[in-house]
Order: structure tokens, then sequence, then C-alpha cells
């Protein structure tokens, strides 16, 4: 298993950007601000464009030091060499993954409000697990909800690390650090900012004072 420290601090994931430039221009200001995952995630995108843009993705992740997980899609994590996969509900097992990707790369998966399938997602040999939407999204706004009680009793019966999603902003992501949360997956917060790399900045900040 890779170590528990890759997942830690701001998760950027990546909005539906269909102009590649302006993609990777917004990527690298979240980078320049101390995002230390980047997940490859657009929903709006066809084959041919996920494959060009998970690679440039990729090196750009490269430059800056950072661990690159490529979101549903296990095929595409391996075809340009990602640190690792998320993996939601119905993008397959994580003993398919890993089959495919190896013992060296991350397997993420998203677990909602249920603990019970987080700790069978580590039986099955999972680095990391995500919990949520513990606030309001508004890139999924019917995502279930967890609560942060939920995640405080997660906390102490799971080892590896945990990462919270759902409509987390600078205001309340301190609320699910405290509660035991790694990292912080976030999306609007960051790329809807006036100030991308500003606002990278402030949620890194929140993990040095953790």
């Amino acid at each position: 298993m890779v170590s528990q420290r890759i997942i830690h601090g701001l998760y950027a994931i990546t909005p539906d950007l269909l102009d590649t430039t302006e993609l990777l221009r917004s990527v690298r200001l979240a980078l320049r601000g101390g995002a230390r995952v980047l997940q490859y995630r657009n929903k709006a995108a066809d084959a041919a464009l996920k494959l060009t843009q998970a690679q440039a993705l990729r090196q750009l992740a490269r430059e800056f030091n950072t661990t690159f997980i490529v979101n549903d899609d296990a095929q595409l994590a391996s075809q340009v060499d990602a640190d690792g996969v998320h993996l939601g509900g119905e993008d397959g097992s994580v003993a398919a993954a890993r089959a495919l990707l190896g013992d060296a790369r991350i397997i993420g998966v998203s677990c909602y409000n249920r603990p019970p399938l987080a700790l069978e997602a580590v039986r099955h040999g999972a680095d990391y697990v995500a919990f949520g939407a513990f606030f309001q999204s508004g890139v999924k706004p019917g995502a279930v909800k967890a609560e942060v009680a939920m995640l405080q009793a997660a906390r102490k019966e799971i080892g590896i690390p945990i990462v919270a999603i759902g409509g987390i902003t600078q205001q309340n992501a301190a609320t699910l650090i405290d509660a035991g949360a790694d990292a912080v997956a976030v999306i609007s917060a960051l790329w809807n900012a006036p100030d991308i790399e500003a606002s990278a900045r402030e949620f890194s900040t929140l993990f040095s004072r953790a």
C-alpha cells in the first residue's frame, strides 16, 4: 500500500472545461497555491479529449510534484501513467483496478455517508476513502448528505486517509479537518474564485494550522 501522506491537504477536482488551454491555466494556479492532490474529472469531454487533457495534466502534476488521480476510469489512469484512480459506486471494484494498475498506484473509493462501505473498501485494499456530501453541493445538488459526527466516528475505525467532499469552502473546511479529514476535495470554491491561486493557498493554510 502506498504512503498515507500522499493523500493530504487540498484535493483539487478539475472543472468540466472543454478548453484545454484554460484548464491547464487554472490548474497551474491551483498547484501554485498549494494543492497537493489533483483529480481529473470532466463529465463534458469525449474520450479523445479526456486522453489529451489527462496527459497534459499528468505532466503538469509532475512539474509540481503533485499526486495525480483520474476519476472513474482505471483504464485512462493506466494510459496516462497517473498516480491512481478514484472509483465511484458504479466504477468497478478495487480488485479490478488493482489488477490493472498494480500495487504501486493509489486507489480511492467514494463511500458517501456509509462507513461500512469504507471498511469494506479498506479490506479490499483501497488506499483512501471519500465521504460526502457534507454541505450543499452545486456540482451534485442531489448528493446524499454526510454528517460531521459520522466522519468523527469513521476516523476512529479507519486507518487510511479520509477525503471529505461536498460544498466545501474555506469557511467550513476546518470543521472537517478537525473531525479527522486528511484532505478536502474542492471544485466550486476553488475554480469559481476570482483568484484561484489565493483560494488554493487559503485552503492549504488550514492544514498547516491543523
